[in-house]
């Protein structure tokens, strides 16, 4: 057995948002030594207090106990400079959904990224993992693990190979993932959009036409889908979580791989973003929230389960 047959103990996280510090925790959890890395050293501090606040929320949930609370915090470290990340077996890119930035992303974790061996990772919900792998001089590392929002709570994490995958980073992968984990894992073929959303934003955009047209309104349209189609929230709300920023990313990055109308950002979702109605983040979106930081209804629901 080499020493890239072990389980990985050293995580590196870049993008201190939702995305960046539900998997953070996650792998902490697991019992991974993690860093998180981002540019701002404000979102960093605030990352800090979110992932304690979450890992309280779960204690308090009776999914860990004091003591483990204790411990994924102390194998939490965050900071700005990307040199932290150089001595790490895994890295997980879990920035804005924009290709160019994350290409540029790419092309520093493969100068600050050690060991040639280790995994640079992309959580993008949309965008083709080959045009990401091909900013590296080691496209056989790079590989897609999407994981679902929020990380900590949802089970599935999407595995995606782009053509130049070796096979033993995606196997590598898929152990992490799938034991190191305990996430239920999948895998796709590396088309934008992958298996998860290329069902989900489809199914979203529907609603956001709905009320563009006048159909119904936000609320009737999400109460039909959670009581008559038992979804734990409908499909608006959902856009609020995931932020409509990345929902309108997502769609564009789906609508230019297939020219699919269906996957076409509709007008108003344009306009609200352009607006900065992005939803729970931004403290206004399809619904508006008092807290623009607070967790999710569902979210809380599944936690205390």
């Amino acid at each position: 057995m080499t020493t890239h047959d072990l389980p990985i103990s050293r995580v590196g996280v870049v993008g201190a948002g939702t995305m960046g510090l539900g998997i953070a925790e996650v792998c902490a959890r697991s019992g991974a030594d993690v860093v998180v890395v981002d540019a701002e050293k404000a979102a960093t501090a605030r990352g800090q207090e979110r992932v304690r606040n979450s890992l309280h929320r779960a204690a308090a949930a009776g999914k860990l106990d004091a003591d483990g609370v204790e411990q994924a915090v102390a194998r939490l470290r965050f900071g700005v400079d990307p040199a932290a990340l150089a001595d790490r077996e895994l890295v997980v890119e879990a920035i804005p959904e924009d290709e160019q930035l994350k290409r540029q992303l790419f092309a520093l974790l493969d100068e600050v990224v050690e060991d040639d061996h280790a995994i640079l990772a992309t959580n993008t919900s949309s965008i083709p993992v080959a045009r990401l792998a091909m900013a590296t001089r080691r496209p056989h590392a790079v590989v897609g693990i999407h994981f679902s929002n929020p990380a900590p709570v949802m089970s599935l994490v999407e595995l995606v190979a782009s053509l130049v995958t070796s096979p033993a980073t995606l196997q590598r992968a898929r152990t992490f993932a799938g034991q190191q984990l305990g996430k239920v894992v999948i895998t796709s073929t590396d088309r934008a959009g992958f298996v998860l959303n290329a069902l989900l934003i489809p199914f979203i955009l529907s609603g956001v036409r709905m009320l563009e047209a006048g159909f119904a309104t936000a609320e009737d349209i999400d109460t039909a889908l959670v009581a008559g189609a038992n979804h734990p929230m409908g499909p608006l709300a959902l856009s609020d979580l995931i932020g409509l920023d990345t929902l309108q990313a997502a769609a564009q990055s789906l609508y230019a791989e297939f020219k699919e109308p269906l996957y076409a950002p509709p007008p108003l979702l344009l306009r609200m973003v352009e607006a900065g109605f992005l939803g729970r983040k931004s403290g206004s979106g399809f619904f508006s929230y008092p807290d623009p930081d607070q967790e999710s209804s569902s979210s809380r629901r599944e936690e205390s389960k």
